[in-house]
């Protein structure tokens, strides 16, 4: 008999693309325990997770590529930081002792969130994420009489996510493409472009803008 609230205690099992989404959705596998066993009748549960970029080595390559997120690489010591991802949440059905479900993660190619560049910029290896639990739990208790117990937010579960884990995703849901956003005057003056040029696709847009660009400046005589 339960004589106390129960608790709960969290862990990451692993991870993986949903193949039949609407958009990019990664599930983590949640590993939710009960202490003493108990069985919980439902769990209303909001997670935070958080990218800790501080806490793996970066090649030269990927330094390079996330100068826009922290800057220098001489400055890491100062700049390097955790970065929010995404929040989430979801109902967990009833189960007695323990229960593994799926944490969906909504994940995004847009290039104008943090999330994205920085996973962008990684070949490989992993991405240590922090993610911290808080809601709600129904629960047995004296008498099966029905309780409401609280998750408070340091309950915090550790996970490496393999960067080909997030690859694989990407290249399923949008293969060879990326996304970004752009302000809707610019987007206007791109578009005024590419009519006057009479360019077909948005492809062949930016791609005469590059080549204008990379041509040397005429020398004007002195």
């Amino acid at each position: 008999m339960i004589t106390g609230a129960p608790k709960l205690e969290f862990g990451i099992e692993g991870a993986e693309a949903v193949p039949h989404s609407v958009a990019p959705l990664l599930a983590l596998k949640l590993h939710i325990t009960s202490t003493e066993g108990a069985t919980i009748h439902s769990i209303l549960l909001r997670c935070q997770v958080h990218i800790e970029a501080a806490r793996r080595r970066y090649l030269p390559s990927d330094k390079s590529k996330l100068f826009d997120l922290f800057g220098e690489s001489r400055d890491w010591n100062r700049t390097l930081r955790g970065l929010l991802w995404t929040t989430t949440s979801m109902s967990v059905p009833s189960f007695t002792g323990s229960i593994t479900v799926d944490l969906p993660i909504a994940c995004s190619y847009d290039f104008n969130l943090a999330a994205t560049k920085y996973f962008d910029a990684l070949e490989d290896g992993e991405v240590p994420l922090s993610l911290l639990f808080n809601g709600t739990f129904f629960y047995a208790g004296a008498n099966n009489v029905l309780q409401v117990g609280h998750v408070p937010w340091e309950n915090e579960a550790d996970y490496r996510l393999p960067v080909s884990v997030w690859r694989e995703m990407m290249e399923h849901y949008y293969p060879n493409i990326a996304w970004l956003a752009l302000r809707k005057d610019v987007f206007d003056r791109l578009q005024q472009y590419k009519r006057e040029q009479t360019l077909p696709t948005w492809e062949q847009t930016i791609e005469n803008l590059l080549a204008d660009a990379s041509e040397p400046a005429p020398v004007t005589a002195k």
